[in-house]
């Protein structure tokens, strides 16, 4: 079985001539996007103050050294440059895919599902190009305020970028909804490709039909068979997006991976570490703030974060019998922050009950999602 179904490499005379100046850029979703010189986007703000110092941006050494040493090689007058949405269902395997395309993780991964609260972009070079990965959150049929902002910022993130992929769970099937994503996904207008997630998980013949029958139900430029996890087709899939963005200067510095600070990422972390450790005990309305970010030199980082829940019940399942929960949780983020980070981190985590901050605008600014007025 191929990697890919479908695969032709559009040859670079057909191409779309676009330059930075003249290509359509988004304004809201993929914030902070310009068209001339290289920007970084803001961390959303916020009335109340929440690091005494600035946290530096993950940059990993051999990412950094390799990504570096292409930008070297690459004419200005050959760039291209573009920002590529990933979608799906929740569950799809989107933060997987983007961590597996970008090299390295710069977005978390649970079997929970709807992680992935808000547009997470991560960055790569492939050849002469610089892809903007945006991981969005999953797509599924909303009940509360804050599933209504995260479908929201998912189709807006597939509206404003230049090529779509759409992810599916080949262990899935097709169903009504997927049906119904497609053809939403149509009515957005932008160029999409059809990626087939979990390839090693079925048989050959099922991934065929699969392919054919999503693509009867929408117009895709090309079918990728892939296992984000194993990463089986994730470079054939990279090599064509790298193809399929317009022709234009790089937006960010070779270095980076990611435009969120190393607080938003540390929140995720912690985040992340919860999900994994109280799974089915604790209901999904639970968030993490970095509250405190402060450079100690050789003595390393020492970081400061609230973890916020809706009632007492739920404060006393995240501190665990005689505190150990929470001291598991601190001591799993904590491993992962000194491994990202290359120095001692020094993790302090506290517990706090915020009721109702699913309906508070200023919790949805934090996290880059628009307050649904509805």
């Amino acid at each position: 079985m191929p990697a890919f179904w479908n695969y032709k490499p559009m040859p670079e005379s057909k191409k779309p001539s676009k330059t930075a100046k003249g290509a359509t850029r988004p304004s809201a979703t993929m914030a902070g996007r310009k068209s001339s010189a290289p920007a970084k986007s803001a961390a959303p703000a916020s009335t109340r103050p929440v690091a005494k110092s600035t946290s530096p941006h993950l940059r990993p050494a051999k990412l950094v050294d390799e990504q570096t040493a292409v930008t070297r090689q690459v004419d200005p007058e050959h760039q291209r440059f573009g920002f590529v949405a990933v979608i799906g269902a929740t569950n799809a395997g989107k933060s997987t895919l983007v961590n597996r395309l970008v090299g390295t993780k710069v977005t978390i991964v649970s079997h929970k599902v709807q992680t992935t609260r808000m547009p997470i972009r991560g960055i790569a070079v492939e050849g002469a190009s610089q892809l903007v990965f945006v991981d969005t959150p999953g797509i599924f049929k909303p009940r509360r305020r804050l599933d209504r902002a995260m479908v929201k910022a998912a189709w807006g993130g597939a509206g404003e970028a230049d090529i779509v992929v759409l992810l599916f769970d080949a262990q899935r099937g097709v169903d009504d909804e997927t049906r119904a994503l497609v053809a939403r996904l149509a009515d957005v207008g932008a160029p999409a490709c059809l990626a087939l997630n979990k390839i090693d998980a079925i048989d050959k013949k099922r991934l065929l039909n699969l392919a054919q029958e999503i693509n009867a139900h929408g117009r895709f430029q090309q079918t990728f068979m892939i296992s984000a996890l194993k990463g089986a087709g994730v470079d054939d899939l990279k090599r064509y997006l790298a193809l399929a963005v317009p022709q234009g200067l790089w937006h960010y510095p070779a270095d980076d991976v990611t435009d969120a600070p190393m607080r938003i990422l540390a929140s995720e972390i912690t985040r992340e570490k919860i999900y994994a450790r109280l799974h089915e005990e604790l209901p999904y309305a639970t968030t993490v703030e970095t509250t405190s970010w402060k450079e100690m030199g050789k003595k390393g980082v020492r970081i400061e974060q609230t973890i916020f829940v809706e009632r007492d019940s739920q404060k006393s399942i995240v501190l665990g019998e005689g505190g150990r929960a929470i001291k598991q949780i601190s001591t799993e983020s904590r491993a992962e922050l000194t491994e990202i980070v290359g120095r001692p981190v020094h993790l302090f985590l506290f517990v706090k009950v915020r009721e109702g901050w699913e309906h508070d605008p200023e919790r949805y600014r934090e996290m880059g999602l628009e307050f649904p007025t509805e």
